[in-house]
């Protein structure tokens, strides 16, 4: 590991526990910031209702919120997820109603880049509707180091990630992406992030004034792909991560995450040379009637641009 990354970790990985909640508040009225929460989420009606109610109830409640604005874009959910997120009192937008002009592509990428037009925010918080168990932890603690660090500019969450039933720390986690692709591609091709634990992890926030510069990969490697042109764009010691325990989803199957790896490694490949494409196609194969069959599907390799360059989020800040 660098000398510069060692020193790194001991400078800018905190834990949720070292910012208690009365401070994180004196810091946000002080600062007279504001924050956004957004949640990606695309059937998620068993989850998305109780992460809304816990962020209401004990970050937006009272007369000193830490929350502001709390929306949940929906990315073509076929079953209640709006309904679900809706009632428990968050505000939903639908993704293709967001910047109509220009034709959805599918992705949680996209998602969080329409994000920006329909928030207010100067700080934008990230946050995956699939989480179980969910606690106000996850929010408080990427939302402490932007509130109480004026240099810091993008937060990560760490945490663990036990894979089914195992147990929350030791074997059986789950990450297999992060840790079969991401941890190695950004190893040696941008060593200066091995530091992050959880890099492809959905929980982290940013100031908008960083998030508007950015391009958003459209798919699965929105993660990797912010936090590249991140540490490109403000610096390693602009970015942070924060520990905020155990972090509970649904897992994928090998087939799903196969994808996942080929977005997240085409999304690193354009960052690394943009003047050599790789072929944007995965084929993964099936046992079928007649042995095994190949599927191919599609590589994510849209990207949108810097949202301060679209005219409509321009307008908007006119206005």
């Amino acid at each position: 590991m660098l000398e510069e990354v060692e020193s790194w970790l001991s400078r800018r990985s905190w834990s949720v526990a070292d910012r208690p909640p009365h401070q994180l508040v004196a810091a946000k009225r002080a600062s007279g910031s504001t924050v956004s929460v957004v949640l990606p989420a695309l059937d998620e009606q068993e989850t998305v209702g109780q992460i809304v109610s816990v962020i209401r109830t004990e970050l937006m409640a009272g007369p000193t919120p830490l929350v502001d604005e709390l929306v949940v874009v929906d990315s073509g959910s076929t079953d209640r997820t709006a309904e679900v997120a809706g009632a428990a009192g968050a505000r939903v937008e639908h993704r293709d109603a967001i910047l109509p002009r220009l034709p959805a592509l599918p992705g949680k990428g996209e998602v969080l880049w329409r994000s920006l037009l329909v928030t207010r925010g100067d700080v934008v918080c990230f946050v995956d509707a699939d989480l179980r168990e969910f606690s106000a932890d996850f929010v408080r603690g990427i939302l402490g180091p932007l509130l109480t660090e004026p240099d810091v500019h993008f937060v990560k969450a760490m945490y663990d990630r036990p894979f089914g039933g195992a147990p929350a720390t030791g074997a059986g986690q789950g990450g297999r992406v992060t840790e079969l692709l991401a941890r190695p591609v950004l190893n040696m091709h941008w060593p200066r992030l091995a530091g992050f634990v959880q890099p492809l992890g959905g929980e982290y926030a940013a100031r908008r004034s960083l998030l508007e510069r950015l391009p958003f990969p459209v798919g699965y490697g929105v993660e990797l792909g912010l936090l590249v042109d991140a540490l490109h764009s403000v610096g390693l010691d602009a970015l942070a991560q924060v520990d905020v325990g155990v972090r509970r989803h649904r897992h994928q199957d090998g087939q799903a995450l196969g994808r996942m790896a080929a977005a997240v490694y085409r999304t690193a490949q354009l960052r690394l040379a943009r003047d050599h494409l790789l072929w944007p196609e995965l084929t993964q194969f099936e046992r079928g009637a007649r042995g095994f069959e190949p599927r191919t599907y599609p590589v994510d390799t849209e990207e949108r641009p810097p949202m301060a360059s679209v005219a409509e989020y321009a307008a908007r800040r006119v206005a």
